[in-house]
């Protein structure tokens, strides 16, 4: 190749370039999206034939994207995946909620109160660093229900981001705010619920964002347990009857709520964000 022509590309690459940066920003983020998600597709066909071309990989062929997106429409079709969705976002949903609970008072004493803090930071950090699964002994030993020991790991699991995004918003606010609150005759109550609570909404949602992250990954080996319903049951149901197309729909299925999820969490973000409005 020459060096005009090699010239004449790279001019021809930078100009399609400066034309996408003049579209509107939703068309180059739907564009970039897709882009993304087809090079992704193509990775997937490609390692999908290299494990059929391969007699010693040949039996996992169905976890190519085509078998795999044949059981997902006929998972749809059926019906018999909306439950085993509605089970494991039922679980996600109350663990999430009492991590919520727990998590948002705590972290506003850690935040408000020095002492708290101190006494409370180190086995908090401690407590955090353990993963949410090591404690599946003792949730098996102490809930009667195998859904209640799932839930207990999930709340294992969304506790602490949302305890210490808690605390660091409330350590954010200008001091001066109490002071005029307190000047104004504003309660202890009041002062959480004009002052506290609107101010820390962004960093709430912030570490709820990052608790459904975490604990969306804990659910499926926590749903292994003696639960005969949801997303990680049903893959490893998937996997002892080796149908690892379905296996593998799961696993898009799983990844599509994982992303919907987490999305939500971006809205109320951006809702609560002060930059943003």
């Amino acid at each position: 190749m020459s060096t005009i022509q090699v010239s004449m590309g790279v001019a021809f690459f930078s100009q399609l370039s400066q034309n996408f940066k003049k579209l509107p920003l939703w068309v180059q983020s739907t564009t970039n999206a897709a882009l993304g998600m087809s090079i992704l597709l193509l990775l997937w066909w490609l390692g999908g034939l290299a494990i059929a071309s391969n007699p010693d990989t040949a039996a996992f062929s169905d976890f190519a994207p085509g078998p795999t997106f044949s059981a997902l429409g006929y998972m749809l079709e059926t019906g018999s995946l909306w439950e085993t969705i509605y089970s494991s976002l039922y679980r996600i949903a109350i663990g999430l909620f009492w991590g919520i609970v727990i998590g948002v008072p705590v972290g506003v004493m850690m935040g408000y109160f020095l002492a708290v803090r101190q006494v409370a930071n180190m086995p908090f950090q401690f407590l955090r660093m353990v993963s949410p699964l090591a404690w599946m002994p003792i949730a098996v030993l102490a809930f009667e229900t195998w859904d209640a020991a799932i839930i207990f790991l999930i709340v294992m699991a969304t506790v602490w981001p949302i305890v210490f995004g808690t605390a660091h918003g409330v350590q954010r606010i200008d001091p001066n705010w109490f002071r005029v609150a307190r000047n104004l005759g504003a309660d202890g109550f009041q002062m959480l619920r004009r002052v506290i609570m609107p101010a820390i909404a962004q960093d709430v949602f912030a570490g709820i964002r990052l608790a459904i992250g975490v604990a969306w990954v804990v659910l499926v080996p926590a749903e292994y347990l003696g639960v005969t319903s949801g997303l990680g049951y049903a893959i490893n149901d998937a996997r002892d009857v080796l149908e690892y197309d379905t296996l593998a729909a799961i696993v898009v299925i799983i990844g599509v709520i994982g992303y919907l999820l987490d999305a939500i969490a971006v809205f109320l973000i951006k809702r609560y964000s002060w930059h943003a409005s």
